[in-house]
């Protein structure tokens, strides 16, 4: 005689099984939530250094790009080119100092 596996009918009325399902749910609802939490805190360094970076970039570029634009207008090479360089320098360190002071979430 061949016996017959127990189907999934037979295996919904076990208490054991029962428990080992909920227990199991509340654990990956437990690791899916600490998993998200760590990956956000990990993921804000990123983006903050991604926006110092972003700001230094923007503001050197920036100043040189009007200053140099300044020169052209008023044939003041280079000196329009260095004063808004300079300019740009210290308004993206002005905003890195900002950005850096501000308290986390």
């Amino acid at each position: 005689m061949v016996e017959k596996e127990p189907g999934p009918d037979s295996l919904g009325n076990d208490a054991r099984l029962t428990s080992l399902d909920e227990r199991l749910k509340a654990a990956q609802a437990d690791e899916a939530s600490r998993t998200k939490a760590s990956a956000v805190e990990s993921d804000g360094g990123y983006r903050l250094g991604n926006r110092v970076l972003a700001e230094l970039t923007g503001g050197m570029v920036g100043g040189a790009l009007i200053g140099w634009v300044i020169d052209r207008f008023a044939g003041t090479q280079p000196w329009g080119l260095l004063v808004m360089l300079a300019l740009g320098t210290i308004a993206a360190f002005r905003n890195i100092i900002r950005i850096s002071t501000k308290r986390p979430k």
